[in-house]
C-alpha cells in the first residue's frame, strides 16, 4: 500500500485506500478493518493525505512533514480522549505549529492517521520526493523548462483585443469597437 493512494473520507473514521474512483464516488478499503467499501460522493468528501496541509506561525506545511517529526521523535503518542496531552504533546514535537487556527480535534485525527500509518508499515513519503529521488524530472520542472506554446484560440483573442489608445484609461475594447470609434472621429472632422 502507498501513502499517494490514502484518503480520508467525510463521515467515516479512520484512513482508506483509494481502490478506484467512479462519477458518483469511490471504492475504498479501510485501513482499520481492511473492508471494501462504496463511498458515494454525494454524501461524502475525500481528501488525499498528500494533499493536507498544517498552519504553522510560518509558511503552511505539509501533513507528510508532521509525521516525519513525530516519527523520528521517542515520545509516545498521546491517549487521543485527553485534550490536554494531545496539545502537550503537539507543543514539545511539532512547536511551529499555529495553535490558535489547529484544533486539539485536528490533532487528535493526526495522532490517530499517525498511529494507523504505522501499524499498517506504510512508508510516509510525498510522489513528487519520490521521483526527485529517482532522477524523474518533476512536472512543475517540465512546465519550467519547456515553454508552452500559443494556441491559435489564444492568439487570435490578442489580436482582436487592444488598449483604448483615445481615452488612455487602459480598458481593453475589442477591435471592430475602436474602428467604429475611429470612423466616428473621422465623421465629425470631415462634418
Amino acid at each position: 500500500m502507498e501513502y499517494n493512494k490514502l484518503v480520508a473520507v467525510s463521515g467515516l473514521s479512520g484512513l482508506f485506500e483509494l481502490i478506484s474512483s467512479k462519477n458518483d464516488g469511490a471504492i475504498v478499503r479501510s485501513l482499520n478493518d481492511k473492508t471494501t467499501k462504496f463511498a458515494s460522493s454525494r454524501i461524502h468528501q475525500f481528501s488525499h493525505l498528500e494533499s493536507i496541509e498544517i498552519y504553522t506561525i510560518r509558511e503552511n506545511v505539509n501533513l507528510v512533514d508532521v509525521f516525519t517529526v513525530m516519527k523520528a521523535d521517542t515520545t509516545p503518542l498521546p491517549d487521543v480522549k485527553d485534550d490536554k496531552a494531545v496539545r502537550a504533546y503537539f507543543q514539545k514535537v511539532y512547536a511551529d505549529m499555529d495553535f490558535d487556527r489547529v484544533y486539539v480535534s485536528d490533532m487528535k485525527k493526526i495522532v490517530k492517521w499517525f498511529d494507523l500509518l504505522q501499524k499498517n508499515n506504510i512508508e510516509i513519503k510525498l510522489t513528487q520526493a519520490e521521483e526527485a529521488e529517482t532522477g524523474e524530472p518533476e512536472v512543475a520542472e517540465e512546465t519550467e523548462a519547456a515553454p508552452a506554446k500559443k494556441k491559435p484560440a489564444a492568439k487570435a483573442k490578442e489580436e482582436k483585443e487592444t488598449i483604448s489608445e483615445e481615452e488612455g484609461t487602459g480598458k481593453k475594447e475589442k477591435a471592430p469597437a475602436k474602428k467604429a470609434a475611429a470612423k466616428k472621429a473621422a465623421k465629425k472632422k470631415e462634418d
